[in-house]
């Protein structure tokens, strides 16, 4: 398991390295693939604040979580990631349960690059992943899981591309191409 930790304000230990090293190794027993984890420690005033995400062999997990006591923030962050991993769970038996035997095959997001120009707005950030075909209702647990207030996917059923999104009443919207 490749784990790249890197802090903001702060110089990494080799106490706190092995830390993570040791906290997060224990996610390996839930997946057959687990991609490079990437780790941010941040120290911003008084709070030390922990950003991880996991890609694993069918999803992508991210969690944050901010406390005084750095030890203590990646010990949080630990948890709330084992706990998306029951909730991922227990959706997934639901699913083969109620509908029978369905073979998930969406890879993980490849690493971000960074992307500048020199005139006018610019792209910040770029993300590059294959779209894999899914269900809507994985979509949206796909985009849960990671936190986000939208989730692009190729769709299952009409093999067309679409975007699953968070609308403020609490419901979740689909966007479906013509074409």
């Amino acid at each position: 398991m490749n784990i790249q930790v890197r802090g903001k304000n702060i110089e990494v230990t080799p106490a706190l390295r092995d830390y993570v090293n040791k906290r997060l190794s224990k996610l390996e027993k839930y997946f057959n693939h687990i991609g490079e984890i990437r780790v941010t420690l941040v120290v911003e005033g008084d709070m030390h604040k922990v950003e991880v995400t996991v890609p694993a062999s069918d999803l992508v997990m991210r969690a944050e979580e901010s406390h005084p006591d750095m030890y203590a923030a990646i010990d949080l962050v630990i948890e709330k990631l084992t706990k998306q991993i029951d909730a991922y769970k227990t959706r997934l038996s639901r699913r083969l349960k109620n509908h029978g035997f369905r073979e998930f095959i969406y890879e993980n997001l490849a690493p971000e690059r960074e992307v500048e120009e020199d005139r006018g707005p610019r792209i910040v950030r770029s993300k590059r992943f294959s779209f894999k075909p899914m269900p809507v209702d994985e979509a949206v647990m796909q985009m849960n899981l990671l936190g986000h207030t939208f989730f692009v996917f190729t769709n299952a059923e009409t093999e067309q591309v679409n975007v699953v999104y968070r609308r403020k009443d609490g419901n979740y919207g689909l966007i479906e191409s013509d074409y």
